[in-house]
């Protein structure tokens, strides 16, 4: 099961990963209380361990705004949060070669089908607002995520917290997790909470 934590912005936040290595690290740059500039996810990312892959968060950037952010951070992969689609998607491959995935919001199966129609290496499956287009803390639909017929290699995000992780990993048997909120205090990383939830995960069954 792989761990993705997402929304790391300060020195400490890169010390605490350092520590108990997760597989991903998320770098926000759309609109959010989480948001870092490329420049200061580049000084984040020359002091974390080479073994954590980055992912950047982004939300209706151009096709040249995402390629350059990615370049210049240092990215392995661009997860695309907004309204992007297929041909976004490929048009996007061609200007870098980092590993792209397609967050999709749920209210649906068929928006699950849609994501899947994409061609992104990986889904990022969240939950569904109107107000926004992540990072809302609210659950996604496990029921409509394990009666889909999923073939791409998903992480299940939204909401996710050391008291229902485990349970709701087993219910959907994603290739990963993405969790931010789960592990802050009053909006801010917690070591702590980091090392519970990752602790957990990796001592889990999920056979």
């Amino acid at each position: 099961m792989k761990i993705k934590l997402c929304g790391i912005r300060r020195f400490e936040d890169i010390s605490y990963v350092n520590e108990f290595k997760p597989d991903y690290i998320g770098f926000v740059f759309a609109q959010s209380k989480r948001q870092i500039s490329a420049e200061f996810a580049a000084k984040l990312k020359a002091k974390l361990d080479s073994g954590i892959k980055t992912v950047g968060i982004f939300v209706n950037s151009s096709l040249e705004e995402t390629a350059h952010t990615a370049e210049k951070a240092g990215l392995n992969v661009i997860q695309l949060h907004g309204d992007e689609n297929e041909s976004f998607i490929s048009s996007l491959r061609n200007i870098t070669d980092c590993e792209i995935w397609k967050a999709v919001r749920i209210r649906t199966a068929e928006d699950i089908i849609n994501g899947e129609s994409m061609g992104a290496d990986k889904l990022l499956l969240d939950s569904y607002s109107p107000e926004s287009y992540g990072g809302t803390g609210k659950r996604a639909d496990l029921d409509i995520i394990k009666k889909a017929n999923i073939k791409t290699p998903f992480f299940l995000a939204g909401g996710l917290n050391k008291d229902n992780i485990i349970s709701a990993l087993r219910c959907v048997s994603p290739f990963g997790a993405d969790i931010s909120g789960g592990i802050e205090t009053n909006g801010l990383k917690d070591k702590n909470k980091i090392k519970e939830i990752i602790n957990l995960v990796r001592s889990a069954d999920f056979e």
